[in-house]
């Protein structure tokens, strides 16, 4: 196999490593459907999906009259983290594709959900050990994601330019983040109701789009595959 071009593969976390997101937007529409929200699964999904609370307080506000603070945050990760320790399950393939990347290249884990669910996944996922410390929160950052101030943090911490990393993403808000970094953005499309499309990735700017974690590896470290 010819070299990659990277310097190092940067994973979101949620619908990339793991399969949470129907878990954590199922408990959301619940609780807002409590704060008086009559609000469909579907939006549910185009609304949330990839975005930070503290960023959205606005529209909850609009729909329910309610202004979320950080005691409401605080009570949804506590049923948020019930639900997926309970159901959680790894993206198929995923395990596999990033102990294949991690043995040639730097890999980092990099979302915008608050570290305490960060780790908690990783370790249901049984990846802890392969991040080890390169785990990376948007929520410890003054900018979250979209804001590229995550993958810049991710690429200092590993000692390289941005632009040399791939990153591997599936939402709006982290594709965007990934260009402003300047790096490769490469867009997961397996189906499903959480998931963009392949055509809507590639509307975002991603540099290729896959649908299975199968093809990952040969995507990120052969050369050939992403000049």
């Amino acid at each position: 196999m010819a070299a990659s071009r990277f310097s190092a593969v940067l994973f979101d976390c949620d619908g990339i490593l793991v399969d949470s997101e129907p878990i954590t937007q199922a408990v959301l529409r619940e609780m807002l459907i409590e704060l008086g929200w009559d609000i469909s699964e579907e939006e549910t999904i185009r609304r949330f999906v990839g975005k930070a609370f503290l960023d959205e307080w606005r529209v909850i506000h609009e729909h329910t009259g309610h202004r979320i603070d950080q005691e409401w945050i605080l009570g949804f990760r506590v049923r948020r983290d019930a639900a997926l320790r309970e159901r959680l399950a790894p993206v198929p393939g995923a395990v596999d594709a990033v102990h294949a990347i991690a043995e040639r290249l730097p890999v980092a884990c990099v979302s915008g959900a608050d570290r305490g669910k960060i780790e908690m996944q990783l370790e249901i996922a049984g990846l802890s050990d392969v991040f080890g410390d390169r785990v990376f929160s948007g929520m410890e950052l003054p900018r979250s994601k979209p804001a590229p101030d995550v993958y810049l943090a991710a690429a200092g911490s590993l000692g390289i330019d941005s632009a040399t990393a791939a990153v591997i993403e599936d939402s709006g808000s982290g594709i965007a983040a990934g260009i402003a970094a300047g790096a490769s953005v490469f867009g997961f499309a397996p189906g499903g109701p959480t998931y963009l499309s392949a055509a809507a990735l590639l509307r975002l700017g991603v540099h290729a789009v896959f649908d299975s974690m199968v093809e990952l590896p040969s995507l990120v470290l052969d050369a050939a595959a992403v000049a």
